[in-house]
């Protein structure tokens, strides 16, 4: 079940107890309390209403921040190397595109849209139950060429400017290359002996075409089962890497990593 829905579930079960105990039943419980001689010991709070009462605030704490503020994620693989690593946990800003209501998802107040260059969480359109990563390329109207065999990307026939580096961490079969999207530079990578698909895609009205900055190694919108985001169901916008720690077995976690901004 989505965590968003169990916490708005525990949160509203949670209040109505504390609510309704504080209007109707508190009140009976003094009047009873005060029929009991002092030598008998009643307890006045029912141990449901006292657990209500105490964990409401943090609840409700909880699901503002996480519903309207910021939400915490893991990486769980490298399709976003080398600017985010398996084992990174990233806070994602879900003030960027506006606010939405949990659960629904419905935009109550417009502030900003997705921009060319954008790392951004998004639900996966074919099961919205499971959320990816990835970097926005194409916006709504664009038309996204990707050329595999060339590795070369234009958005409205203008190439992207790409620079080589060099080999990815000494690995010869990798290469890591800085790409100009829009506004911002960032480091990407392809490996040299794989094809990823390629085309030319033409991105629809209020939809979104992204793409892993792992190139040769990224799930997205080049792929049928991804293809384009529509703009309701972007999660926010990943902003800082919080902490970064790969288990079983990989002894612990990346220091250098944690507070890091996501570019």
């Amino acid at each position: 079940m989505d965590f968003s829905l169990l916490l708005v579930i525990a949160t509203t079960i949670s209040g109505l107890i504390w609510c309704l105990d504080s209007i109707i039943f508190k009140r009976r419980r003094v009047a009873l309390e005060s029929e009991f001689s002092s030598g008998q010991k009643y307890r006045s709070e029912p141990i449901l209403v006292e657990y209500a009462r105490s964990f409401f605030p943090v609840l409700f704490l909880v699901l503002v921040l996480r519903s309207f503020l910021f939400e915490p994620f893991r990486i769980p693989s490298g399709s976003m190397m080398p600017t985010l690593l398996d084992g990174d946990f990233i806070f994602v800003s879900k003030f960027s595109y506006g606010l939405r209501l949990p659960v629904i998802n419905t935009k109550i107040f417009d502030i900003g849209e997705p921009a060319r260059g954008d790392v951004v969480v998004f639900r996966l359109p074919a099961d919205p139950s499971i959320n990816y990563i990835k970097r926005v390329v194409g916006l709504p109207g664009d038309v996204v060429v990707y050329e595999s065999a060339d590795k070369e990307l234009s958005i409205n026939g203008e190439v992207v400017s790409l620079e080589l580096i060099g080999d990815y961490e000494g690995n010869p079969g990798i290469q890591i290359s800085r790409e100009s999207l829009g506004d911002q530079e960032h480091d990407l990578l392809h490996i040299r002996s794989r094809f990823s698909p390629g085309g030319t895609y033409v991105v629809p009205e209020g939809h979104y075409f992204v793409m892993g900055d792992n190139r040769d190694n990224s799930q997205d919108s080049r792929f049928e089962s991804v293809r384009f985001i529509p703009e309701y169901h972007m999660v926010g916008k990943a902003l800082r890497i919080w902490m970064n720690w790969r288990w079983p077995g990989d002894g612990g976690p990346r220091w250098g990593r944690i507070g890091q901004s996501i570019e």
